[in-house]
């Protein structure tokens, strides 16, 4: 959903993409949290007090920072400049009004995404000791992705491609998840 709606996005924010920009930001406001929930997912269970336990609790933490931060990109970068731009005089230049906002929430959104960065790695290592080397493709591809989101959101193509390779990972993530690892014999 978030690859396609990259495809859509305005390449810029100006008066006439404005009312676009906007709109299509308040239809992502829910969307964009949920990319945790390939995270979430096979780390639902109470944890233990041990090294997984708390991979696991960093891991929801960081998935929560994640989506109020990267809300708050939304929130600021998406809604509020696209509706400050769509409303601003006609004969008012657009970089003060826009830059601000943009500053703010490219701050936010880095936030967010490198705390998405965090909720990866600490799934893995609250998965590892369950289900061994199998889901550690899915994470390289996870870590990967997550580094090109950093400065990519969702535009095209770039963001777009960072998308793809989010659903990618989540899937490589579940299948490795699916299974216990074998066990060894001692």
């Amino acid at each position: 959903m978030l690859a396609a709606a990259g495809i859509v996005h305005p390449h810029g924010l100006s008066r006439s993409t404005a009312a676009d920009w906007a709109d299509l930001h308040i239809a992502l406001l829910p969307v964009f949290p949920l990319l945790t929930v390939g995270l979430l997912v096979p780390l639902w269970h109470r944890p233990r007090l041990d090294l997984a336990g708390v991979a696991t609790v960093v891991a929801w933490g960081s998935a929560f920072i994640y989506a109020a931060f990267y809300t708050g990109l939304d929130a600021v970068a998406g809604i509020g400049a696209g509706t400050a731009v769509e409303h601003v005089a006609e004969t008012a230049a657009l970089g003060p009004v826009k830059r601000p906002l943009y500053d703010t929430g490219e701050a936010l959104g880095q936030a967010g995404a490198y705390a998405l960065i965090v909720a990866i790695a600490a799934t893995a290592v609250a998965l590892l000791p369950r289900h061994g080397a199998r889901i550690l493709p899915g994470t390289l591809v996870l870590l990967a992705a997550g580094w090109f989101f950093v400065d990519s959101h969702i535009f095209w193509p770039r963001g777009v491609w960072t998308m793809l390779g989010f659903a990618l990972g989540f899937a490589l993530l579940a299948w490795g998840a699916g299974r216990r690892a074998p066990r060894r014999e001692a």
